[in-house]
Protein backbone atom coordinates (compact mmCIF):
# COMPACT_ATOMS: atom_id res chain seq x y z
CA UNK A 1 0.00 0.00 0.00
CA UNK A 2 1.25 3.65 -0.65
CA UNK A 3 1.12 6.31 1.46
CA UNK A 4 0.03 9.59 -0.37
CA UNK A 5 0.54 12.58 0.96
CA UNK A 6 -0.33 16.57 0.25
CA UNK A 7 -1.38 19.49 1.42
CA UNK A 8 -1.95 23.14 0.60
CA UNK A 9 -0.96 26.24 2.11
CA UNK A 10 -3.39 28.31 3.80
CA UNK A 11 -2.29 31.78 2.09
CA UNK A 12 -5.67 32.43 0.45
CA UNK A 13 -8.84 30.88 -1.11
CA UNK A 14 -8.29 27.49 -3.51
CA UNK A 15 -8.40 28.74 -7.01
CA UNK A 16 -9.21 27.15 -10.50
CA UNK A 17 -5.05 26.23 -10.31
CA UNK A 18 -4.93 24.76 -7.01
CA UNK A 19 -7.92 22.48 -7.76
CA UNK A 20 -6.67 20.99 -11.26
CA UNK A 21 -3.34 21.09 -10.13
CA UNK A 22 -3.32 19.20 -6.39
CA UNK A 23 -7.09 18.53 -5.30
CA UNK A 24 -8.90 16.26 -8.30
CA UNK A 25 -5.81 14.61 -9.33
CA UNK A 26 -4.79 13.99 -5.51
CA UNK A 27 -8.14 13.02 -4.75
CA UNK A 28 -8.33 10.81 -7.80
CA UNK A 29 -5.26 9.17 -6.12
CA UNK A 30 -6.94 8.69 -3.03
CA UNK A 31 -9.51 6.46 -4.48
CA UNK A 32 -7.68 3.60 -5.21
CA UNK A 33 -8.20 1.17 -2.66
CA UNK A 34 -4.19 0.35 -2.99
CA UNK A 35 -3.05 4.01 -1.58
CA UNK A 36 -3.99 5.48 1.94
CA UNK A 37 -3.90 9.28 1.75
CA UNK A 38 -2.59 12.10 4.20
CA UNK A 39 -3.71 15.23 3.06
CA UNK A 40 -3.77 18.64 5.36
CA UNK A 41 -3.77 22.47 5.56
CA UNK A 42 -0.37 23.98 5.61
CA UNK A 43 -1.66 26.83 8.16
CA UNK A 44 1.66 27.29 10.03
CA UNK A 45 3.61 27.91 6.37
CA UNK A 46 1.15 30.74 5.18
CA UNK A 47 2.82 32.36 8.69
CA UNK A 48 5.90 33.27 6.70
CA UNK A 49 3.77 35.65 4.86
CA UNK A 50 0.64 36.27 6.11
CA UNK A 51 0.22 37.42 9.87
CA UNK A 52 -3.50 38.58 10.51
CA UNK A 53 -4.84 35.25 12.36
CA UNK A 54 -9.05 35.83 11.28
CA UNK A 55 -8.03 36.17 7.89
CA UNK A 56 -5.94 32.42 8.05
CA UNK A 57 -8.45 30.73 9.54
CA UNK A 58 -11.05 32.14 7.08
CA UNK A 59 -8.91 30.63 4.05
CA UNK A 60 -8.62 27.58 6.23
CA UNK A 61 -12.26 27.36 5.95
CA UNK A 62 -12.39 27.88 2.61
CA UNK A 63 -9.30 25.07 1.51
CA UNK A 64 -11.44 22.92 3.96
CA UNK A 65 -14.49 22.98 2.51
CA UNK A 66 -12.85 22.86 -0.83
CA UNK A 67 -11.20 19.09 -0.79
CA UNK A 68 -14.65 18.03 0.81
CA UNK A 69 -16.60 19.40 -1.65
CA UNK A 70 -14.52 17.69 -4.42
CA UNK A 71 -15.38 14.12 -3.07
CA UNK A 72 -12.46 13.59 -0.44
CA UNK A 73 -13.43 10.68 1.85
CA UNK A 74 -12.29 11.76 5.61
CA UNK A 75 -13.43 8.51 6.56
CA UNK A 76 -11.30 6.30 4.79
CA UNK A 77 -8.58 8.89 4.75
CA UNK A 78 -6.44 11.26 7.27
CA UNK A 79 -7.44 15.25 6.72
CA UNK A 80 -6.26 17.88 9.36
CA UNK A 81 -5.03 20.91 10.28
CA UNK A 82 -1.01 21.51 10.27
CA UNK A 83 -1.07 23.47 13.43
CA UNK A 84 -3.31 21.40 15.46
CA UNK A 85 -0.64 18.33 15.79
CA UNK A 86 2.50 19.69 17.87
CA UNK A 87 4.61 16.53 16.08
CA UNK A 88 5.08 18.49 12.90
CA UNK A 89 7.10 21.36 14.66
CA UNK A 90 9.31 19.11 17.02
CA UNK A 91 10.14 17.22 14.22
CA UNK A 92 11.18 20.36 11.77
CA UNK A 93 13.39 21.21 15.04
CA UNK A 94 15.06 17.72 14.68
CA UNK A 95 15.22 18.37 11.15
CA UNK A 96 16.73 21.98 11.13
CA UNK A 97 20.08 20.21 13.34
CA UNK A 98 20.73 17.99 10.07
CA UNK A 99 20.26 20.54 7.54
CA UNK A 100 23.22 22.45 6.05
CA UNK A 101 22.85 26.19 5.72
CA UNK A 102 24.10 26.01 1.55
CA UNK A 103 20.89 23.56 0.90
CA UNK A 104 18.63 26.11 2.28
CA UNK A 105 20.42 28.67 1.39
CA UNK A 106 19.95 27.65 -2.65
CA UNK A 107 15.90 26.87 -2.21
CA UNK A 108 13.97 28.21 -4.67
CA UNK A 109 11.48 29.63 -1.70
CA UNK A 110 14.25 31.47 -0.42
CA UNK A 111 16.70 32.51 -3.57
CA UNK A 112 13.48 34.43 -5.05
CA UNK A 113 13.35 36.55 -2.02
CA UNK A 114 17.08 36.53 -1.48
CA UNK A 115 18.18 40.07 -3.34
CA UNK A 116 15.51 41.57 -0.54
CA UNK A 117 16.89 40.09 2.66
CA UNK A 118 15.04 42.71 4.52
CA UNK A 119 11.62 40.48 3.65
CA UNK A 120 13.41 37.29 4.56
CA UNK A 121 12.17 35.75 7.53
CA UNK A 122 13.63 32.93 9.78
CA UNK A 123 10.52 30.61 8.91
CA UNK A 124 10.48 31.58 4.99
CA UNK A 125 14.34 30.40 5.29
CA UNK A 126 13.59 27.51 6.87
CA UNK A 127 10.96 26.98 4.94
CA UNK A 128 11.79 23.51 3.17
CA UNK A 129 12.46 21.94 6.24
CA UNK A 130 9.00 22.55 7.52
CA UNK A 131 8.10 20.95 4.68
CA UNK A 132 10.59 18.07 4.94
CA UNK A 133 9.30 17.24 8.61
CA UNK A 134 5.43 17.63 6.77
CA UNK A 135 6.47 14.69 4.60
CA UNK A 136 8.66 12.70 6.79
CA UNK A 137 6.23 12.57 10.08
CA UNK A 138 3.42 10.34 8.30
CA UNK A 139 6.17 7.85 6.48
CA UNK A 140 5.23 9.33 3.17
CA UNK A 141 5.90 6.85 0.32
CA UNK A 142 4.12 9.06 -2.84
CA UNK A 143 3.77 13.14 -2.86
CA UNK A 144 1.80 14.68 -5.52
CA UNK A 145 3.85 18.07 -6.41
CA UNK A 146 4.01 20.79 -9.01
CA UNK A 147 7.57 21.06 -10.73
CA UNK A 148 8.11 23.79 -8.49
CA UNK A 149 8.02 21.62 -5.66
CA UNK A 150 10.43 19.32 -6.76
CA UNK A 151 13.68 20.33 -5.61
CA UNK A 152 12.04 20.59 -1.89
CA UNK A 153 10.59 16.61 -2.66
CA UNK A 154 14.61 16.13 -3.09
CA UNK A 155 15.86 17.98 -0.29
CA UNK A 156 12.98 16.10 2.23
CA UNK A 157 15.36 12.67 0.53
CA UNK A 158 18.53 14.16 1.42
CA UNK A 159 17.94 15.25 5.08
CA UNK A 160 16.11 12.06 5.61
CA UNK A 161 19.11 10.23 3.88
CA UNK A 162 21.59 12.22 6.31
CA UNK A 163 19.63 11.52 9.59
CA UNK A 164 19.45 7.68 9.06
CA UNK A 165 22.70 7.11 8.28
CA UNK A 166 24.04 9.55 11.65
CA UNK A 167 21.52 7.17 13.72
CA UNK A 168 22.25 4.43 12.18
CA UNK A 169 18.59 2.74 11.30
CA UNK A 170 16.46 3.92 8.58
CA UNK A 171 13.86 5.46 10.84
CA UNK A 172 12.57 7.93 7.97
CA UNK A 173 11.33 7.10 5.11
CA UNK A 174 12.14 8.46 1.44
CA UNK A 175 9.24 9.94 -0.44
CA UNK A 176 9.07 9.93 -3.87
CA UNK A 177 7.91 13.27 -5.84
CA UNK A 178 4.41 12.43 -8.23
CA UNK A 179 4.40 15.09 -11.12
CA UNK A 180 1.63 15.38 -13.11
CA UNK A 181 2.77 16.52 -16.95
CA UNK A 182 -0.75 17.71 -18.33
CA UNK A 183 -1.35 19.64 -15.01
CA UNK A 184 1.91 20.82 -14.04
CA UNK A 185 1.14 24.61 -15.13
CA UNK A 186 -2.39 26.46 -15.07
CA UNK A 187 -2.30 29.65 -17.03
CA UNK A 188 -4.48 32.47 -15.34
CA UNK A 189 -5.57 35.53 -16.63
CA UNK A 190 -2.30 36.93 -17.73
CA UNK A 191 -1.04 33.83 -19.08
CA UNK A 192 1.43 33.00 -16.47
CA UNK A 193 1.26 30.95 -14.35
CA UNK A 194 -2.23 30.82 -11.84
CA UNK A 195 -1.18 31.85 -8.55
CA UNK A 196 -2.51 34.03 -5.70
CA UNK A 197 1.00 36.30 -5.88
CA UNK A 198 0.37 37.54 -9.44
CA UNK A 199 -3.55 38.34 -8.45
CA UNK A 200 -4.30 36.14 -11.65
CA UNK A 201 -6.68 33.54 -10.50
CA UNK A 202 -10.08 32.02 -10.79
CA UNK A 203 -12.28 31.91 -7.56
CA UNK A 204 -14.67 28.85 -9.09
CA UNK A 205 -16.61 29.76 -5.82
CA UNK A 206 -17.66 33.21 -6.56
CA UNK A 207 -21.28 34.20 -7.27
CA UNK A 208 -22.21 33.59 -10.69
CA UNK A 209 -21.42 37.68 -11.50
CA UNK A 210 -18.46 38.29 -9.77
CA UNK A 211 -16.85 34.95 -11.47
CA UNK A 212 -18.11 36.21 -15.26
CA UNK A 213 -16.07 39.42 -14.41
CA UNK A 214 -12.87 37.62 -13.69
CA UNK A 215 -13.19 35.32 -16.60
CA UNK A 216 -13.72 38.70 -18.80
CA UNK A 217 -10.13 39.89 -17.54
CA UNK A 218 -8.74 37.16 -19.26
CA UNK A 219 -5.89 38.56 -21.54
CA UNK A 220 -6.90 38.05 -25.54
CA UNK A 221 -5.30 39.58 -28.38
CA UNK A 222 -7.16 41.93 -30.90
CA UNK A 223 -8.39 39.30 -33.72
CA UNK A 224 -11.46 40.98 -35.14
CA UNK A 225 -14.45 38.89 -34.29
CA UNK A 226 -15.14 37.65 -38.07
CA UNK A 227 -11.30 36.37 -38.67
CA UNK A 228 -10.16 33.00 -37.64
CA UNK A 229 -8.19 32.39 -34.15
CA UNK A 230 -5.33 29.99 -33.09
CA UNK A 231 -6.88 28.65 -30.03
CA UNK A 232 -3.34 27.46 -29.66
CA UNK A 233 -2.03 30.35 -28.36
CA UNK A 234 -5.59 31.65 -26.64
CA UNK A 235 -5.51 31.62 -22.38
CA UNK A 236 -9.43 31.08 -22.47
CA UNK A 237 -9.03 28.12 -24.93
CA UNK A 238 -6.52 26.61 -22.63
CA UNK A 239 -8.87 27.15 -19.48
CA UNK A 240 -11.59 25.51 -21.63
CA UNK A 241 -9.77 22.66 -22.58
CA UNK A 242 -8.41 21.47 -19.26
CA UNK A 243 -12.11 21.49 -18.17
CA UNK A 244 -14.27 20.34 -21.05
CA UNK A 245 -14.68 16.93 -22.40
CA UNK A 246 -13.01 16.36 -26.04
CA UNK A 247 -16.03 16.75 -27.88
CA UNK A 248 -16.65 20.29 -26.49
CA UNK A 249 -13.20 20.86 -26.87
CA UNK A 250 -12.70 19.87 -30.38
CA UNK A 251 -16.37 22.08 -31.07
CA UNK A 252 -14.61 25.25 -29.48
CA UNK A 253 -11.37 24.61 -31.37
CA UNK A 254 -13.79 24.70 -35.11
CA UNK A 255 -15.29 27.73 -33.77
CA UNK A 256 -12.05 29.36 -33.22
CA UNK A 257 -10.68 28.23 -36.91
CA UNK A 258 -13.85 29.31 -38.21
CA UNK A 259 -14.32 32.77 -37.67
CA UNK A 260 -17.14 34.83 -36.44
CA UNK A 261 -16.53 34.12 -33.16
CA UNK A 262 -15.19 36.10 -30.94
CA UNK A 263 -12.67 36.24 -27.52
CA UNK A 264 -16.05 36.90 -25.95
CA UNK A 265 -18.27 33.97 -26.70
CA UNK A 266 -15.47 31.70 -25.87
CA UNK A 267 -15.54 33.57 -21.80
CA UNK A 268 -18.60 33.14 -21.85
CA UNK A 269 -18.72 29.31 -22.69
CA UNK A 270 -16.11 29.00 -19.98
CA UNK A 271 -18.15 30.51 -17.92
CA UNK A 272 -21.15 28.41 -18.43
CA UNK A 273 -18.68 25.57 -18.25
CA UNK A 274 -17.51 26.32 -14.54
CA UNK A 275 -20.64 26.64 -13.14
CA UNK A 276 -22.27 23.45 -14.82
CA UNK A 277 -18.95 21.63 -13.98
CA UNK A 278 -18.70 22.53 -10.61
CA UNK A 279 -22.32 23.16 -9.86
CA UNK A 280 -22.44 20.25 -6.99
CA UNK A 281 -18.94 21.65 -5.65
CA UNK A 282 -20.06 25.14 -5.61
CA UNK A 283 -23.05 23.98 -3.22
CA UNK A 284 -21.14 21.33 -1.11
CA UNK A 285 -18.59 24.65 -0.39
CA UNK A 286 -21.35 26.92 0.36
CA UNK A 287 -22.67 24.64 2.59
CA UNK A 288 -19.30 24.27 4.35
CA UNK A 289 -18.56 27.28 4.91
CA UNK A 290 -22.23 28.20 6.40
CA UNK A 291 -21.93 25.33 8.58
CA UNK A 292 -18.49 25.95 10.71
CA UNK A 293 -19.55 23.34 13.13
CA UNK A 294 -19.80 20.31 10.78
CA UNK A 295 -16.50 21.43 9.20
CA UNK A 296 -14.84 22.00 12.52
CA UNK A 297 -16.23 18.25 13.47
CA UNK A 298 -14.57 16.68 10.49
CA UNK A 299 -11.20 18.61 10.79
CA UNK A 300 -10.77 17.62 14.81
CA UNK A 301 -11.44 13.73 13.88
CA UNK A 302 -8.96 13.90 11.60
CA UNK A 303 -6.60 15.39 13.59
CA UNK A 304 -6.59 13.09 16.32
CA UNK A 305 -6.29 10.33 13.03
CA UNK A 306 -2.59 12.20 12.01
CA UNK A 307 -1.72 12.35 15.56
CA UNK A 308 -1.86 8.86 16.22
CA UNK A 309 0.91 8.52 13.14
CA UNK A 310 2.44 11.31 13.66
CA UNK A 311 3.19 10.59 17.78
CA UNK A 312 5.01 6.86 16.23
CA UNK A 313 7.72 8.88 13.92
CA UNK A 314 8.98 11.26 16.86
CA UNK A 315 8.73 8.19 19.26
CA UNK A 316 11.55 7.22 16.82
CA UNK A 317 13.23 10.23 16.32
CA UNK A 318 13.19 10.88 20.16
CA UNK A 319 14.58 7.06 20.90
CA UNK A 320 17.28 7.58 18.18
CA UNK A 321 18.76 11.09 19.55
CA UNK A 322 18.72 10.00 23.03
CA UNK A 323 15.36 12.56 24.12
CA UNK A 324 13.45 9.45 25.00
CA UNK A 325 14.46 7.35 28.32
Amino acid sequence: MARILTGIQSSGRPHLGNILGAIVPAIELSKDPANESFFFIADLHSLTTLKDGQTRSEYVRAIAATWLAFGFDTANNTFWRQSRVQEHTELAWYLNCFTPYPMLANAHSFKDKSERLADVNAGLFTYPVLQTADILLYDANLVPVGKDQKQHLEMAKDIARTVNAQVGEEILVLPESRIDERLMVIPGLDGQKMSKSYNNYIDIFLPEKELLKVIKKIVSDSTPLEDPKNPDTDITFQLYSLIASEDATAEMRENYLRGNYGYGHAKKALHELILEKFREPREIFDYYMNHEEALEKILVEGEEKARQVAQQTIGRMRQALGFSS
